[in-house]
């Protein structure tokens, strides 16, 4: 991930206050995506150092819940790579703020999948820092607005923590 925006103050992609980082690139393409300038890996704001400092600095209000990360596609492998030290620095220094992820790809059948296109050599451990991930392309024939931080009836809202425990895909109580 070379680039991104950053929305400070968002209640619409996970409960609560939080911040929000909209990542650059996706091969998913999904027909009627809310964000599709973010489909290029060049789109926004150079993600820096500098961006990595702010982020945990506007994660510090105690009104603030955690970190969303969205875009584009967080498990693009870039993408992953870029975002895993930011992951580390997030729970060491906020062990209590939630993180949650919005991805196209399937946690069991893409994520988890050896050989796959966004599994690289961080989605392990980059899923260890995430508490809930809301998986499966948009579909637009599925949308509808009366989801809870979802587009579409066919995206999961899984609690990554208890898959992981399990071995099996745990939908979360939301």
């Amino acid at each position: 991930m070379n680039y991104c925006a950053l929305r400070t103050c968002d209640v619409a992609n996970g409960p609560g206050m939080r911040v929000t980082l909209f990542v650059s690139g996706c091969t998913n393409h999904c027909p009627g995506c809310f964000q599709p300038e973010t489909w290029d890996f060049d789109y926004g704001q150079p993600f820096t150092a500098e961006t990595q400092a702010h982020i945990l600095d506007l994660l510090a209000p105690e009104y603030i819940s955690g970190l969303t990360l969205l875009g584009g596609d967080p498990f693009e492998p870039s993408n992953q790579r870029a975002l895993l030290p930011l992951l580390q620095a997030v729970k060491a220094q906020y062990p209590r703020k939630t993180v949650w992820a919005f991805t196209g790809f399937l946690l069991d059948e893409e994520l988890q999948h050896d050989g796959s296109h966004p599994r690289c050599e961080v989605t392990d451990e980059m899923l260890t820092y995430i508490d809930i991930l809301v998986d499966g392309r948009f579909i637009e024939a599925q949308k509808d607005v009366r989801l809870k931080f979802k587009g579409s009836a066919n995206q999961r809202t899984i609690d990554v923590p208890k898959t992981l425990a399990q071995g099996k895909v745990v939908l979360a109580e939301i």
